[in-house]
């Protein structure tokens, strides 16, 4: 009996282990589908939980071993950013530019190559700037411009990174055209002009770009928002400006179609010197209130046409109409009777070059803040902080109308 119980206890113990070595061989065989986990893996861009991330920073979900099912970006308030689906439905990329300071959330659906679905979710947040700076461009879309015309960018506020902005600039222009980029001093904000190495081509279709939304400007302060245009070069028109001559030509083409009398300033004393150099068109009106305390203040003055911030005009004076053409009397702007002013204002475009010469004192940065031709090519180069290296990007900025003038 005692043998016999131990060759059954035998026979027992290896049919379990029979049993055991046979699950072993099963294991080894490779995983069963409904022991596994889905396959597909989901690559978020950026990293779930990531912080101050910039707004502009691509922002794009990616899977591998499956599919995009369905998938959205939502901001704080559940608005869904723009974004597109890869043909192949494996990415999805956002489209447009994200906010500042915001939390964004994305959700959805992945199928993997083995049919199960896994959950797109995350999250991240975009930096917060200390301040966002915003800039303004000088010329419009659409608008006709002089062959002087200057390009002009004009933040609010003080820029550090000046390489950083010029770089995020691109000007584009048919015919192509040499220019340059040039850092001015501060007033009240950064100032930065773009201008050709010689007057425009006439004709010239020019576009600007500035994209500085997104851009680290230092000290904590970001753009504000990317800024465009689209404008064009007109007919070549030179005012020449000879104060000895006491006479103006207006060259339009290289033809002249006005030689008018004229008187420029008196110059027995220095504000009284009409400046000598390329003055700039910038803006014209049919009455304006001049004032040059304490000489006078609020004198209505007619068809007058602004060629530099320091109260220099082209316009109608009748008080000067005996001197004009034979001597100078002025407070420094240009006289002509009324009947030639009026004939002129018309065909003054903003941008329009008016060269003086043959006074005492030279155009310079104390006369306003567009004095740009009176720089030589070399040294407006040495004014970038790129050093005069081509830079992809650009734009520019309005002038705010200045209400003083000089008679």
């Amino acid at each position: 009996m005692i043998r016999r119980s131990v060759a059954v206890a035998s026979a027992v113990l290896l049919v379990v282990v029979a049993l055991v070595a046979g699950c072993t061989i099963d294991r080894d065989s490779g995983p069963s589908s409904r022991d596994s986990g889905p396959i597909a893996k989901v690559k978020l861009t950026p990293a779930d939980d990531d912080a101050d991330v910039n707004p502009t920073a691509p922002v794009s979900v990616t899977i591998s071993d499956g599919t995009i099912d369905q998938v959205a970006l939502t901001n704080a308030a559940g608005k869904q950013v723009r974004g597109e689906l890869a043909p192949d439905r494996r990415g999805y990329t956002i489209t447009e530019p994200l906010g500042y300071d915001a939390t964004y959330t994305w959700s959805g659906t992945a199928v993997g190559t083995d049919g199960k679905p896994i959950p797109i979710d995350g999250s991240f947040r975009t930096l917060a700037p200390k301040n966002t700076v915003p800039a303004t461009l000088n010329i419009g879309d659409n608008q006709e411009v002089g062959i002087a015309a200057p390009i002009i960018l004009q933040f609010k506020s003080s820029v550090v990174n000046k390489a950083a902005v010029e770089k995020a600039l691109t000007i584009t222009t048919d015919p192509p055209t040499e220019g340059a980029w040039a850092w001015f001093p501060d007033d009240g904000g950064s100032r930065l002009h773009w201008r050709p190495k010689n007057y425009w081509t006439p004709g010239t279709s020019v576009h600007v770009s500035a994209r500085l939304y997104g851009l680290d400007l230092g000290a904590g302060n970001y753009g504000d928002s990317d800024l465009t245009t689209d404008f064009r070069v007109g007919r070549s028109q030179i005012v020449k400006a000879s104060a000895p001559s006491h006479r103006i030509q207006v060259v339009r083409d290289g033809r002249t179609v006005f030689d008018l009398a004229a008187s420029y300033g008196e110059g027995n004393e220095p504000r009284n010197v009409t400046r000598s150099g390329v003055h700039v068109v910038t803006e014209k009106y049919e009455d304006f209130m001049m004032s040059n305390p304490p000489y006078y203040t609020n004198v209505r003055e007619r068809w007058a046409v602004r060629i530099s911030n320091n109260g220099e005009f082209i316009h109608a004076n009748p008080e000067s109409l005996a001197a004009q053409g034979s001597a100078n009397v002025t407070n420094g702007c240009i006289n002509l009777s009324p009947a030639d002013a009026q004939a002129y204002f018309p065909t003054a475009l903003y941008g329009d070059p008016v060269e003086v010469t043959g006074t005492s004192i030279p155009l310079s940065a104390a006369d306003g803040d567009l004095y740009d031709w009176t720089i030589d090519w070399s040294t407006w180069k040495t004014m970038s902080a790129l050093q005069g290296a081509p830079s992809p990007v650009v734009s520019a900025t309005p002038l705010p109308p200045q209400p003083a003038g000089a008679r």
